[in-house]
């Protein structure tokens, strides 16, 4: 499957606006994270898929989360590679988070929601002007993007990063396409 055949698919199974956004931010992360990692460039689009395909059941599955992930595994079956629907399940609890792809997608599942709060809370509401220094501040605050899991996000540590590398990593990938992200 291809990255147009992906968000065509994404489009038309999540509908909502707010959530395809935040399919292309976990995708831009993930492909961030694995060029960070050096993985090449097969690799790399392996893993925007999945982060991008990540959420593809929502819409059916958000009243049975019980079934989140494993309805989306179910629809890319023979479509994608075992380890990116491995990944899948993983994000969602559904599978042991193993391999590097299956961590990456768990912590960047919420920190798009994170750094996109960020951005809100702004008087520009503008993504390029968000600072990790902002970001840092705000995790403190449990208040703010109470959405977004903390301790989720705090498994960044399991792929060798800080919180502020991770932080800053997944803050430059969304700012470098916050268009596509509609920020």
């Amino acid at each position: 499957m291809d990255r147009q055949e992906a968000l065509e698919l994404v489009r038309e199974r999540i509908g909502s606006a707010n959530l395809v956004n935040h399919c292309i931010a976990t995708e831009v992360i993930m492909e961030a994270l694995a060029k960070h990692f050096g993985l090449p460039d097969a690799d790399v689009e392996r893993w925007a898929l999945a982060g991008l395909l990540h959420d593809l059941d929502y819409a059916e599955t958000a009243e049975d989360f019980e079934r989140h992930g494993v309805v989306t595994a179910g629809l890319l079956a023979g479509k994608l590679d075992e380890e990116s629907i491995h990944a899948v399940l993983a994000h969602a609890d559904k599978a042991p988070r193993e391999s590097l792809m299956d961590r990456a997608l768990y912590a960047a599942d919420p920190t798009t929601g994170f750094i996109v709060a960020a951005a809100l809370v702004r008087p520009d509401k503008a993504l390029a002007n968000v600072e990790v220094r902002s970001l840092l501040k705000r995790w403190k605050e449990k208040a703010f993007a109470r959405g977004a899991n903390r301790e989720q996000m705090a498994a960044c540590e399991d792929l060798g990063l800080t919180r502020e590398e991770f932080l800053a990593l997944s803050l430059q990938a969304m700012q470098a396409r916050a268009a596509e992200i509609g920020l």
